[in-house]
């Protein structure tokens, strides 16, 4: 298939696991390419075809924000598609154990990158007149040991149904996927670098057991499926689809 050739995407959080993927399955369906990622690792992905733009950037920051969007569309002179991969659980336990600066480190990782740069991307979309969006939440509005993060892609559903609702009149869709467990190789940076206790390991297992128990197909899923949800509602093929969030959990609904 070439869904996207002569088309524009921008992916954040490229560098390793689903938003590799996302930015592998693109290249191969013709998209000229943006990806931008805080760590390095992303260079790894020059080879792509189509001369991708590389950049590395902290998206928790507006400013970082503009600035990659403003230097995609200096360089392909366009943006028809944002997928908006950063985020994800950087502690796994009850909430009451959580340290104020973590919860809000969790929200900044989770919920900001997001924010911004639809705010970034928003303009140059209308002014071309159509552009699609798709943001990564999470089944995790709906689980165990982690409310700061489960809060934050609460915060992502949101802005994806009222992006949509203001906007869907002006060209541009707005869905997200909320993927639930996946399996995926190892973190090669993780986003907690600390050692875990005994105790915190317990907590993590019990985040896998909810998750596993709470999917009726109570499995994992793969990457591959989860990169097959964004690129469908990314693709013209949901040209009728603006303000869902799919759950992509095996049946669990987040």
């Amino acid at each position: 298939m070439q869904r996207f050739q002569s088309k524009t995407a921008l992916v954040t959080g490229a560098a390793q696991g689903i938003g590799r993927r996302v930015a592998e399955r693109l290249a191969e369906e013709g998209a000229q390419l943006i990806l931008v990622d805080r760590s390095e690792l992303v260079f790894e992905l020059q080879s792509l075809p189509g001369n991708p733009l590389i950049l590395t950037a902290d998206l928790e920051q507006y400013a970082e924000c503009e600035r990659v969007v403003q230097a995609g569309v200096e360089r392909f002179k366009r943006l028809d598609i944002l997928i908006n991969n950063v985020g994800g659980t950087i502690w796994a336990k009850p909430y009451e154990h959580y340290e104020p600066a973590q919860i809000e480190a969790e929200v900044r990782r989770s919920l900001f990158p997001t924010l911004w740069c639809c705010h970034a991307a928003l303009p140059h979309m209308l002014a071309q007149g159509q552009g699609a969006i798709v943001n990564v939440s999470s089944i995790a509005t709906r689980s165990i040991n982690r409310v700061p993060y489960g809060a934050a892609k609460g915060g992502v559903n949101a802005l994806t149904a009222c992006l949509a609702f203001e906007n869907a009149g002006r060209g541009i869709r707005v869905n997200a996927t909320a993927p639930g467990g996946t399996e995926a190789p190892p973190r090669r940076i993780p986003r907690n670098a600390a050692l875990q206790s005994s105790e915190e390991k317990v907590w993590y297992q019990q985040i896998v057991d909810q998750t596993l128990d709470t999917s009726l197909m109570h499995r994992y899923g793969s990457i591959e499926e989860q990169v097959g949800a964004i690129l469908f509602l990314a693709s013209d093929e949901a040209s009728y689809i603006t303000g869902v969030t799919l759950p992509v959990g095996g049946g669990d609904l987040g």
